[in-house]
């Protein structure tokens, strides 16, 4: 028997039954989770708009794109944008939604002035929107235009990364989707020196319209 084969051959003989860890309970509670996760999204450059319902926050939504002067725009599928006609209900605009026919997706994504997007979950604690990938969700929606939206309802706001992994592991125990992507504020980088620079590797701003949905 080989070296390998006596180290193994004693680890079988060592195996013992033994119980799994309870569930992880975060150690981080926040009064408000809505006005945490603004405070941090905001220390980490991101915008925080609060909107009474959905209807507001559309509105608000629109009102970027026209202070931003934008023409092209693509969409992701995830709630609430997979029950939302945002091309029907703003014509003036050239849009795209991830998942739909039609020309190169990445094309498009390249040359948009905006993307927008909803999000899984938001973690308070650090701010940070949680983006599964899919057939209706992309991820050069959010990473390749100037400017990222996200509509984001307060009910998808949550503690802390290991508190929402370990709610999905038990509500969904099928196990983690092929990407997620974590999203805390514009993309930022920086050099040797030390020198900060922002939308280098994704969008240079971040807005989330933050609304209640009951």
């Amino acid at each position: 028997m080989g070296s390998r084969e006596a180290i193994l051959d004693r680890l079988r003989r060592e195996r013992r039954e033994m119980d799994h860890p309870p569930a992880w309970r975060s150690q981080r509670a926040f009064e408000d989770l809505s006005q945490r996760f603004a405070e941090s999204l905001e220390a980490a450059g991101g915008e925080v708009h609060r909107a009474a319902n959905l209807e507001e926050a559309l509105e608000q939504l629109e009102a970027i794109l026209q202070q931003t002067g934008a023409q092209r725009v693509v969409v992701n599928g995830e709630p609430p944008l997979a029950q939302l006609d945002l091309a029907q209900r703003w014509p003036a605009y050239e849009w795209r939604r991830a998942g739909d026919a039609g020309d190169d997706l990445r094309a498009f994504c390249a040359g948009a002035d905006v993307g927008v997007s909803g999000a899984d979950v938001a973690l308070a604690e650090t701010g940070t929107l949680v983006l599964s990938s899919g057939p209706q969700q992309s991820r050069m929606v959010t990473l390749l235009p100037p400017l990222h939206l996200a509509l984001l309802p307060a009910s998808r706001l949550t503690t802390d990364l290991f508190t929402w992994v370990a709610q999905r592991q038990r509500d969904e125990p099928g196990g983690m989707p092929a990407n997620v992507t974590l999203i805390s504020g514009p993309s930022k980088t920086a050099d040797i020196e030390q020198t900060l620079a922002v939308g280098v590797h994704g969008p240079k701003r971040l807005i989330v319209f933050l609304y209640g949905d009951g």
